[in-house]
């Protein structure tokens, strides 16, 4: 086999296994474990998805109403009617200070995680800011994203598998869609962000312009000052795309010499 080929092949698999630690095991495990909490039905929450939401959440920030000797137990979570957000790794983190919201109370200011499954942090809190201005719930946002994110990466899984295991030119081209994850993020983390700050509602009890939130970086919004930055499974989707880079030139590369030959 030739080199380049062997190697595509493996940087393609740390590309996989990356995006199925990160993302996929988690998002697979605890899928439609949320709506059972919220229907009232946690007795019928699996000990796999609680295993693997206590083992994914170990470390992450938790509401500041969430008892402490519950925190990373979901079991105790559900008990106590605390915020619970996804198992997966969060992809990016925004934050909101005010006056209204102490340092001693808010310590990390007003926090939200996003997910390809969802949201954690203060959503509730947030909510209500969001509310207060005008602005839709976050739930509101990335409906169809969400519903689709566990199918849409269980189908690019399959693509990567197909690419290590077959060496056909058509295969190659599948490497460039986990490449794009970061940027596609992005671009979809802007589009909400501009549809939420441009679909004000007149129910808010404080009037601001429309307006585009801050995407990356600090920002200002009336009394607010807004955080908005990567997290870690942003990094994990960076990583992802450099090596299915690699493993796309790698065969790339590889195809080229063995034509010439």
């Amino acid at each position: 086999m030739h080199p380049s080929l062997i190697k595509a092949k493996i940087f393609a698999t740390i590309a996989l296994l990356i995006l199925t630690f990160s993302f996929t095991l988690p998002m697979i495990a605890f899928h439609g474990t949320l709506n059972k909490i919220e229907e009232g039905k946690a007795n019928e929450v699996s000990s796999v998805s609680k295993s693997v939401w206590n083992l994914y959440n170990k470390g992450r920030y938790k509401s500041v109403a969430t008892p402490k000797d519950a925190r990373n137990n979901l079991e105790k979570m559900i008990e106590e009617g605390a915020e619970i957000g996804p198992a997966s790794l969060p992809i990016w983190a925004v934050s909101l200070e005010a006056p209204n919201y102490p340092k001693e109370a808010f310590p990390e200011g007003i926090p939200v995680f996003f997910h390809f499954d969802g949201y954690s942090g203060e959503v509730h809190e947030m909510n209500t800011i969001n509310h207060y201005v005008g602005m839709d719930p976050m739930w509101a946002g990335g409906h169809i994203e969400r519903a689709i994110g566990i199918y849409a990466l269980l189908f690019l899984s399959l693509g990567i598998i197909l690419f290590i295991a077959y060496d056909k030119k058509i295969f190659n081209y599948i490497m460039l869609i986990p490449a794009a994850l970061p940027l596609i993020f992005i671009a979809d983390y802007s589009y909400w962000l501009y549809h939420f700050g441009h679909s004000l509602h007149d129910w808010g009890a404080f009037k601001i312009k429309p307006f585009m939130p801050t995407v990356f970086g600090d920002g200002k919004i009336a009394q607010f000052t807004t955080h908005s930055y990567p997290t870690i499974g942003f990094y994990m989707l960076l990583l992802i795309s450099f090596f299915s880079i690699l493993a796309f030139f790698a065969k790339q590369k590889a195809f080229k010499e063995m034509e010439e030959k």
